[in-house]
């Protein structure tokens, strides 16, 4: 098993910067992926940012060039978010894969970016 605990998040500007951090305890050995999705209401989940154990990060299109991944890649991972959208807002997720295909989730954060 493992937990996720995020924290982070909150409401900007348009053009601001945010930090949200997640640590994950308990089994983190067995993390193979670690990063962050997000979701609106009515929406499906979609992935932000990922990093595999190993180092190699992936970032949604919508994203790429404005957040970025820092961490360990096993059990601390940060997303920095900058030059913040208004379609940016979300609940975000912090997530956990493991070698066994278990994903886990944290408990999510709201992003607000007003225009």
């Amino acid at each position: 098993q493992v937990q996720l605990v995020e924290s982070g998040g909150g409401l900007v500007e348009a053009g601001e910067s945010l930090r949200l951090s997640c640590a994950a305890s308990g089994s983190t050995f067995s993390i193979k992926n670690i990063g962050w999705y997000r979701q609106n209401p009515g929406n499906e989940r979609e992935l932000v940012a990922m990093t595999t154990r190993h180092g190699n990060r992936n970032y949604a299109d919508s994203v790429r060039g404005r957040f970025s991944l820092s961490g360990n890649n096993a059990d601390l991972v940060d997303l920095q978010m900058n030059s913040l959208k208004p379609e940016d807002t979300a609940v975000y997720y912090c997530f956990a894969r493991d070698y066994s295909e278990n994903t886990y989730w944290g408990q999510g954060t709201q992003v607000t970016v007003s225009s």
